[in-house]
């Protein structure tokens, strides 16, 4: 048993996100490229107790029984297994700096719930005991995002989520994000359940979305593959803001969101997408600097009205980057 094992938990974007169709188990098969961001939750995992515990600290915690960390840490206990040759799993004692916003789209729980897994292993000393496959089906078994986030950068997700093949990245330098995530709730099975169904867009009709857009992301995807830089992808940023099936019926759900969005490109002049199933907004900039300069911009605009705030309050304004990856090998 090692001692303390922090882990840091980032958040994701969706740059692209195409829903193929629909699968007989009733979830919907994606083609979506995921890329980490530098804005992250903070793990870590001590022995302590007869019991894991968990303790969250942060303006946003959201509910323990939906938090992914206790059960990240009970998935890589079965992944272990007991008996001869099989380390101890004692208990573990975790703490959680929450600093991704919640139900957002950022895919922090998931991302929580990853880093539980591959740092109880850690402090068990058991990594070596579980190999890749099986940590891949325990991450999946948790949540579709979670595989993503033991991948280590940007990655080509297909399937529900389970299938996770890393790319290239970005070749150099960051690009500078601001995320705006308004304070309303718009539930993920409530998005999919909607765009399967009559009541969702013309394009859902048979479980696939827009060609158009499954076509954006394989291209995008076939560039990171190869290696792309970060102004290549800002200059990408327009096609970005279309390429995601879930974005209208996110709108149809919260018709608010559609105003705030055109609000945030009239205030930035930038291309504003959507990460996920919502509701988090975010534009792609050349660096950190500009980024947090167009945030400014953005605050003034919510206090004075211009950009209008859905929901219960002001929205959330965070600073983030996509960091260069540059796996040299990645398939």
């Amino acid at each position: 048993m090692t001692g303390l094992v922090v882990r840091l938990a980032p958040a994701k974007l969706n740059l692209t996100l195409a829903v193929v169709g629909r699968r007989p188990d009733g979830f919907h098969d994606l083609h979506s490229v995921f890329v980490p961001l530098t804005l992250a939750d903070r793990l870590s995992l001590a022995a302590g107790g007869r019991a894991d515990t968990l303790h969250v600290d942060g303006p946003d915690t959201g509910p323990l029984d939906d938090n992914l960390v206790l059960r990240g840490i009970a998935a890589a206990r079965a992944a272990v297994g007991a008996g001869p040759g099989r380390p101890a799993t004692p208990a573990l004692a975790a703490r959680l700096e929450k600093r991704i916003p919640v139900a957002a789209g950022l895919g922090g729980g998931s991302s929580d719930g990853a880093a539980a897994l591959d740092g109880a292993l850690e402090a068990w000393g058991a990594r070596e005991l579980v190999d890749d496959d099986r940590r891949l089906a325990a991450a999946a078994a948790l949540g579709s995002d979670v595989p993503f986030f033991l991948a280590g950068g940007a990655a080509l997700i297909e399937g529900r989520g389970e299938r996770v093949q890393p790319l290239r990245g970005l070749t150099s330098g960051e690009v500078g994000v601001v995320l705006v995530t308004p304070r309303v709730a718009v539930r993920t099975p409530d998005v999919y359940g909607l765009f399967a169904g009559a009541a969702g867009a013309a394009a859902a009709a048979g479980g696939a979305g827009d060609p158009s857009i499954r076509q954006s992301s394989e291209h995008l995807a076939q560039e990171l593959r190869a290696g792309l830089d970060a102004s290549g992808l800002i200059a990408r940023a327009g096609v970005l803001a279309a390429a995601n099936d879930l974005r209208r019926i996110a709108e149809f759900i919260v018709p608010e969101l559609i105003g705030f969005r055109r609000a945030l490109m009239r205030v930035t002049g930038r291309p504003i997408a959507m990460t996920g199933s919502g509701p988090t907004c975010f534009a792609l900039y050349p660096s950190h600097a500009d980024a947090e300069s167009a945030a400014s911009s953005i605050r003034t605009a919510v206090a004075d009205g211009t950009v209008p705030s859905p929901g219960a309050g002001p929205p959330g304004v965070i600073v983030t980057t996509i960091p260069a990856t540059n796996r040299e090998n990645a398939s």
